[in-house]
């Protein structure tokens, strides 16, 4: 029997918790079931988990805040946020705070399960590549960093796999909708704002080299100018 992954979910509507747990769990999954924020905390540094799914809305700690710790102690273990907020500023306030995936309420049960195994395929698809030399900066795709001398500089898992398709494409055109069907799984209004925030993330993290740039081309996709 294969080993179960471990996962966190933190979600304080009880009937929910015990649906989407009993779900998860017909699916080999080993879920700990934490009814707050705190608590999910607690959880995460004394277990070796997989994959978060946080509510936004808790007691103690709202999702948000539970995910910025998190990234505190770790940068690569996939979070999923479940909400009922749906405003464009909620999506770039979970992504800033570390999530990975969004998941509007109410949804189905077989839409988090593909979420979830989108993101841990992801996590372990991974494979020990080579440094790549972008301008001034050593990205490891491995690692999910870039160096500049003495400085590190921490990725998220999808900033690195948006980082690593740009890179294979420099001073190239990458489809929009190659990038979102790649790394969001689908092409949609929801989840381009999500790759936008991405994107303004990189330029930030690329910005001691004023050489690179990443263009936005209307209507096309983006290009990595290095």
């Amino acid at each position: 029997m294969s080993k179960k992954i471990k996962i966190i979910l933190a979600e304080d509507e009880p009937a929910l918790a015990q649906i989407i747990k009993e779900s998860l769990e017909t699916r080999n999954f080993e879920v700990i079931h934490c009814k707050d924020g705190e608590e999910a905390i607690e959880v995460f540094k004394n277990e070796k988990i997989e994959l978060l799914v946080l509510d936004v809305m808790m007691p103690k700690k709202d999702g948000f805040s539970v995910a910025k710790d998190i990234r505190k102690l770790d940068n690569k273990t996939p979070i999923i946020f479940l909400t009922a907020k749906s405003q464009t500023q909620d999506v770039v306030d979970g992504f800033n705070s570390g999530g990975n995936d969004y998941l509007k309420k109410p949804f189905s049960m077989e839409e988090l399960i593909v979420r979830i195994h989108s993101l841990l395929g992801r996590k372990t698809a991974i494979k020990n590549e080579d440094n790549i030399t972008i301008g001034i900066y050593i990205f490891n795709l491995t690692k999910q960093t870039l160096q500049y001398l003495d400085t590190t500089i921490s990725l998220t898992h999808r900033e690195a796999i948006l980082l690593n398709i740009m890179s294979e494409n420099k001073n190239k055109i990458v489809e929009r909708s190659l990038i979102l069907n790649k790394i969001w799984g689908e092409d949609d209004f929801f989840n381009g704002r999500s790759m936008d925030v991405f994107i303004t993330k990189l330029r930030k993290k690329l910005s001691l080299d004023p050489n690179i740039q990443i263009i936005n081309v209307r209507g096309q996709g983006c290009k990595l100018i290095c």
